[in-house]
């Protein structure tokens, strides 16, 4: 059997390898053994192309394994509810422990101090802290007129 058949049923196994096990070694594996089957049907000597696929096995492997860890470094994005967390919002109603309504991003929510014997008023700026169901737990902000008294 000729040595670039062989390259080419090592790269179909080990691409069917790869759709089994979604790991990306077999899928660069199969690759190397795919352009090391035309070195061999060019007529390149066995030994130049276990260099060959050894070369680009590593670079592929390499290239891949930079791929991956750049893309597991990314902070993962906030969305829904969890985004509201540590923006600032409005007072459109007094907050107390048991009433109050604020304005984030544009939408109304129901609000409750994280302290619950504070007293919010209206106008004031405060802090979401966390979303507990339909209500934001808020703590009162810096007010943007009074850090310039200071």
């Amino acid at each position: 059997m000729d040595n670039w058949l062989i390259w080419l049923i090592l790269a179909v196994a080990l691409g069917v390898a790869e759709i089994f096990t979604l790991t990306a070694a077999f899928g660069v594996l199969a690759g190397a053994a795919l352009v090391t089957s035309g070195l061999a049907a060019a007529g390149l000597p066995l030994p130049v192309q276990l260099v060959a696929f050894t070369g680009i096995s590593t670079a592929g492997v390499v290239l891949a394994r930079r791929a991956i860890s750049r893309l597991q470094r990314r902070p993962a994005s906030r969305f829904g509810v969890d985004a509201l967390i540590g923006k600032p919002a409005l007072v459109t109603r007094e907050v107390t422990s048991f009433d109050g309504r604020i304005r984030v991003d544009g939408q109304e929510w129901t609000a409750r101090p994280f302290d619950q014997t504070q007293v919010i008023p209206v106008g004031a700026t405060v802090d979401v802290i966390e979303i507990t169901g339909s209500t934001a737990v808020v703590f009162p902000g810096e007010e943007p007129w009074k850090s310039q008294l200071h």
